[in-house]
This record gives structure tokens, C-alpha cells and sequence, in this order.
């Protein structure tokens, strides 16, 4: 007899996956034809035994019934091929028994109905009563894990939490337990099936044979050795019950040895995996019900490929969800609840907002979208590839989160170290051959991810080669008017990302460069924050001011600005880079340092570059007053006499009013 080729791992209960739950559907499916067939051969026995006026077409519609065991089609019936040919061939011998079934009641009580009985009272009972556990507990899991999903973030109770957590633990447990019973009980029925369908009518018949064994000799030595084989093949299947039985418990005893923390749903003790391209795990996702309404959905998310998937409980398989190639990903705050990040596609067009069940799954989905994105799984060996990315960005980038004080040296790294790259002019710059990274960026540079200076650093600006006005927002009379004077005023909204000092400002491969250290470090160290202000350019310098308070952060004179240029593949990100004097030597004329900041913008980051460009054009027509007023011959102007940029879409021309005219579309 064939061992049962398909059962529940009892390894699986504890995650409850959807792919767990469509296999025990099936077999709950099983469960439910195998009770209905119990029942109808139980009711015909049942009428075998108390008809015996009617034997002959009781036994032949219990003939009829033994053949539709091969037409239920049971999703678990592989291996059953020797239970169907058994049950054929006893179909047949009740056919030809038809006309000499006469009494033999008690007999037939004790081998052919008690059995039938018994397996269905204790076997198919003890499987439905789980399966009502088994259910509640989900049910209370499920309602415990609605409630620590929604503890607060900015008003943490640490008691709530910590109640919260045993409750899930306890509620989790509760569920593995229930579940791993309800297993057990599904796997041994795949054995106790097979017995309890072939021994009723192993006793039947053996009683059949005991009473007409004078006049049926002949049928009676046909019998015996296939009833033989028929007992040998349900000891057989008793052996391997009693066997996979033991195991199971086995199994079970020691899945539940382990501690509570397993049951835990943030353990703090759990180490982030930054290098993975493939995930899987139930998240929270935010659907809206309604114009300010929404709702949290527990769904169970993983990956295939560059797609994010999806499968409810009950699917068969999973759905697309997103394409995440060249998708982005960032942390975001969302109705007080934890752990939460939204991934957009590339357009911007969708996005979606998730929460994970605790922080190291919240920060290895983001790696894991993150390294998706890059397209790494298209690679031979992703899984080398993800960990070589990791480690040379860890190496190559320091971040720093605010504008501290460097530990060592001043902020020109050619200085502190042998055979720094000098300033454009030097003899020593090398022509004709594309730089290294190296001679672009000195190795170790910090990068700084905040424009939000402490009091105490003010002193330190000339370093960076800007000008910032004080805390308080108030401003140098010249600087106003300047503003006011300027022929040149234009506005953009934008995300400072970074910015870092750098060993030369005559190219524009030292933006590039800048650009992708600054990227690395935010996407390795998980630095989704980014810090909003108002970009504005005028003939005479460039100005980083508070959208809130209209506050000035950070200025520069346009002429320290001495290299500006968008990303050659990403339009809306572009930079710039600053030349700044450092005296920290007691040298008079002080040494050149350059500083480069990396900015995202709502607009094409040409845009930007353009206007910084015609600013030049406009400072350098100022020495010329013929050039100058050929310049403004060309170009068109506003009410109040400055310039009017063109947007390059739609080439609009018309002059606008007021301030929100002279503004970009950002």
C-alpha cells in the first residue's frame, strides 16, 4: 500500500501563509466529500442491516455506492488507486452475493455498521469541532493584530505596547496550537479514511462467508486470499498512521519548545538583511473608502521579479500589484501608525502607502524595493551583486544627518591629504583624460543632508563659501536691495538631498559624482527625509529661503558659483558647485575650497540651469551697457522692467503680475 503522498507541514502553521491556507482548503474540501460519502455508506449499511426483506437491492445499490468512490475525484486521492481497485472487486463479490444475503443482523452490527460509525462520530466529529477552534483563533489573532496595528506612534505607551504584545503573542500561540491540532487531525485522516472504508466491508463480507461457507465453498476459497490481502493492506496503513503519528507529535512538541519571542511581533533582537531581492510577508496597505475615509487591509505582499505581488487569503495565486523597476521608496507618516513607507512608480502617477508588523520588516522591505529598483535581479548573480553594491556604498560614503563640525582638517579634503587634485587653473590639473572619482571627491568626505544650521556653527560658513543671514530671518539692507535692483528674480521649489566638499569646481563630472555619492548614502543608511525650501535665482546671487517662515537658510553670490548642471538621466535632479576661500592657515589671500550641493526639483532641472545661466549672462552685460541693452532687447520682460523667463513647453510669452507670475511651476 502506497504512503500518503500529500499531507500539511506542520512547519508551516506558524506563518499561516495564503499558500498554507489554499492547501488546507483543499483538504477541508476532502474533508467535506469524504463526510459526505461517509454518510451515504454508512446509511446504506444501515439499510444492508435492517432490510434484510429487501437485501437483494440493498446489496446492489451498496454495489453501485462502492463503485462512486473512484468518482468523487477527492484532490487527495493520489495513491488511492489500490483503495478504488480493492473497492471495485468488493463491488463486484456483493454483486454476486445478492441472493444469499439473508440475516446475520448481530454480526453484521459489530464488523460492518460499528465501524462506520465510530470512524464517523470520533474521526469526522473531532475534524469539524477543530476546524470551529481553529477558526476562532484566527479570528482572535486577527483582531489582536487590528489593535497593535494601530498603537500610536508620537504617543507611545510603553504598558499598551507591551500589553499589546503579549496579547498578540497569546492570541498567536493560541492559533499555532489550534492549528497545529487541526493538522494532525486532517493527516491522519488521510490514513484513517483508507481503514474506515475498507473495514466495514472486510467484516461484511467475512461474515457473508461464515454463514454460506457449506454452500458457497467455491466463493469461499475464491475469497479468502483477497480478503487476506485486504487485512494485510489496512494493517499496513495502520502502521504507517501510527508511525506519521508519532512523528507529527514529535514535530509538534518541538515547534512548540520555543520561546514567547518567536511570537513576538517586533523583536528588537533581529538583525536587517539590506541585501535582499526578494521578500514575502503580510503588510498593511491603505485603501480609501471614501473622499476622506480610509481603511486598513492585512494582505499577505511579496516579490516576483521586478513586480510587487499580492495574494488575499483564499487565492489560489497572487496578482501584480506595482512594477517596481525604477519605482522609488520612502518612509512617510500616516495616521500615527508605525512602520509606515510608500512605494511610486517611476511616473509618480501611483503610489501606495504599506505598514510593516515591525521594524526590521519595515526597513528590509525598503531595502529590498530599493535593490529591485536598481534592477539588480536581472544580474547572474543578484545575490553577489546586491551584497558587492552594499558594502563598496558603505565604504565609499560617511554620512552625516546635520551640519556638524569636521573632526579634523578644514573643508578642503586636497589640503588634509597628499596629492589632492588642485583648483581649476593649477598647473598641475590634469587635461584630455576623463577624472577619477577620486580626483573629483576625496574618499571619506562626509555628506551633509540638512540645511538646518545650530547657532553655534554660523561661524564656521565661509567654509562652505555661502552667506546665510541669522536665525531670527533678518536680513543685510544691501542684500534686500540688491533683491529689489536685481533684473532677474525667479523661484523654484526644491529638495535639498545633499551636499559635500569636493576638490575642483571647473567640471561638471564632480555634479555627477556628487550626485550619486549623496543618492548611495541615502538609499544604503535609509535617509528618506528631505528638507523643502524655495530656490531663488537672481542676477546677483542665489538663495535658499524657508516655504514657512520666508526665512533666508543659505545665499551665495552667483560669482562664487562656479559650475551648475542637471543629471544627464533624471531631469529633475541638479546641482551646483560653490568656491569658497578657507583661512584656517592665516594665509591672506586664503585657500580655494570648493563645496557641491545636490538638489531635487518639481520642475526639469535645466530649467534651473538656465536660469542660473542667464543670471551670468545678465551680471557679465552689466560691465557692457551696449551688451546689456542688447540682452534685454532680446529677451522679454516684465511690467517692472525684468526678465521674463519662457516656459520651454508651451513658449509663452505674456507677461505676468505680481510674484506668483515670476514663480516656476513647481
Amino acid at each position: 500500500m502506497p504512503a500518503v503522498h500529500h499531507k500539511l507541514l506542520l512547519e508551516d502553521a506558524l506563518q499561516d501563509s495564503p499558500q498554507t491556507r489554499s492547501l488546507l482548503s483543499v483538504f477541508e474540501e476532502d474533508s467535506g466529500n469524504l463526510t459526505e460519502y461517509t454518510n451515504q455508506l454508512l446509511h446504506t449499511l444501515q439499510r444492508v442491516f435492517g432490510a434484510q426483506s429487501e437485501m437483494g437491492l440493498a446489496t446492489e445499490q451498496l454495489s453501485r455506492q462502492l463503485l462512486d468512490y473512484e468518482k468523487k475525484n477527492f484532490a487527495l486521492g493520489k495513491g488511492d488507486e489500490e483503495v478504488i481497485t480493492t473497492l471495485q472487486s468488493f463491488a463486484k463479490t456483493v454483486g454476486e452475493l445478492n441472493s444469499l444475503h439473508s440475516g446475520l443482523a448481530n454480526q453484521m452490527a459489530d464488523s460492518m455498521v460499528f465501524p462506520l460509525i465510530q470512524f464517523r462520530e470520533k474521526d469526522l466529529t473531532e475534524i469539524s469541532t477543530l476546524k470551529e477552534i481553529f477558526g476562532i483563533a484566527t479570528d482572535e489573532h486577527e483582531a489582536a493584530m487590528v489593535k497593535y496595528s494601530r498603537l500610536p506612534k508620537k504617543k507611545e505607551n510603553e504598558k499598551l505596547k507591551a500589553d499589546m504584545m503579549r496579547e498578540v503573542a497569546y492570541t498567536r500561540r493560541k492559533q499555532h496550537q489550534a492549528s497545529l491540532q487541526y493538522y494532525c487531525a486532517l493527516n491522519a485522516l488521510q490514513y484513517r479514511k483508507r481503514v474506515a472504508m475498507l473495514e466495514p466491508m472486510l467484516g461484511y463480507t467475512q461474515a457473508q462467508i461464515s454463514f454460506f461457507k457449506k454452500g458457497l465453498e467455491l466463493v469461499s476459497k475464491k475469497m479468502e486470499s483477497f480478503l487476506s490481502s485486504v487485512s494485510n493492506m489496512t494493517q499496513n496503513i495502520q502502521t504507517q498512521l501510527e508511525a506519521e503519528a508519532e512523528a507529527m507529535r514529535m514535530v509538534q512538541k518541538e515547534l512548540l519548545s520555543v520561546e514567547d519571542t518567536v511570537y513576538m511581533p517586533d523583536k528588537e533582537t533581529e538583525t536587517v538583511n539590506r541585501t535582499l531581492i526578494q521578500k514575502a510577508g503580510y503588510l498593511n496597505i491603505r485603501n480609501k473608502t471614501g473622499l476622506v475615509t480610509t481603511a486598513w487591509d492585512r494582505l499577505f505582499f511579496f516579490t516576483q521579479g521586478g513586480n510587487l505581488m499580492c495574494q488575499p487569503r483564499g487565492a489560489v495565486a497572487g496578482g501584480m500589484v506595482l512594477d517596481l523597476d525604477n519605482s522609488s521608496v520612502m518612509a512617510v507618516e500616516c495616521e500615527d501608525r508605525r512602520y509606515c513607507f510608500q512605494i511610486t512608480s517611476p511616473s509618480g502617477k501611483t503610489s501606495m502607502i504599506l505598514q510593516a508588523e515591525s521594524k526590521k520588516e519595515y526597513e528590509e522591505w525598503i531595502c529590498t524595493v530599493n535593490n529591485i529598483s536598481r534592477q539588480i535581479y536581472l544580474t547572474d548573480n543578484p545575490e553577489a551583486v546586491a551584497i558587492r553594491l552594499n558594502q563598496t556604498a558603505i565604504q565609499a560614503v560617511t554620512p552625516i544627518t546635520s551640519f556638524e563640525k569636521r573632526q579634523e582638517g578644514s573643508a578642503n579634503p586636497d589640503r588634509a591629504k597628499p596629492g589632492g587634485v588642485q583648483p581649476a587653473g593649477s598647473d598641475s590639473q590634469k587635461t584630455g583624460a576623463a577624472p577619477e572619482p577620486k580626483d573629483l571627491i576625496a574618499p571619506g568626505t562626509p555628506i551633509q543632508f540638512d540645511i538646518m544650521l545650530p547657532a553655534s556653527e554660523f561661524q564656521d560658513q565661509n567654509r562652505a563659501g555661502g552667506r546665510r543671514t541669522n536665525p531670527f530671518g533678518e536680513t543685510d539692507e544691501c542684500t534686500a536691495e540688491s533683491d529689489a535692483d536685481s533684473l532677474l528674480q525667479q523661484v523654484f521649489d526644491v529638495r535639498f538631498l545633499g551636499s559635500m566638499a569636493v576638490r575642483c569646481g571647473n567640471n561638471q563630472e564632480v555634479i555627477y559624482e556628487a550626485m550619486r555619492q549623496v543618492l548611495a548614502a541615502r538609499a544604503i543608511h535609509n535617509i528618506f527625509r528631505t528638507t523643502e525650501a524655495h530656490l531663488m535665482v537672481t542676477s546677483s546671487s542665489l538663495r535658499l529661503i524657508d516655504p514657512q517662515t520666508q526665512v533666508t537658510r543659505i545665499g551665495f553670490q552667483l560669482k562664487e558659483v562656479s559650475q551648475f548642471a542637471a543629471h544627464q538621466e533624471n531631469g529633475r535632479l541638479m546641482g551646483f558647485v560653490v568656491e569658497g576661500r578657507d583661512w584656517s592657515d592665516e594665509n591672506e589671500e586664503g585657500e580655494p575650497s570648493f563645496s557641491a550641493f545636490v538638489f531635487e526639483s518639481n520642475t526639469e532641472g535645466e530649467k534651473i540651469c538656465y536660469t542660473i545661466n542667464l543670471a551670468k549672462e545678465i551680471t557679465e552685460a552689466k560691465k557692457d551697457p551696449d551688451a546689456l541693452a542688447q540682452l534685454m532687447k532680446n529677451m522679454p520682460l516684465t511690467n517692472d522692467g525684468k526678465f521674463l523667463l519662457l516656459e520651454p513647453e508651451t513658449g509663452d510669452s505674456n507677461s505676468g503680475e505680481g510674484q506668483e507670475d515670476l514663480e516656476s511651476e513647481a
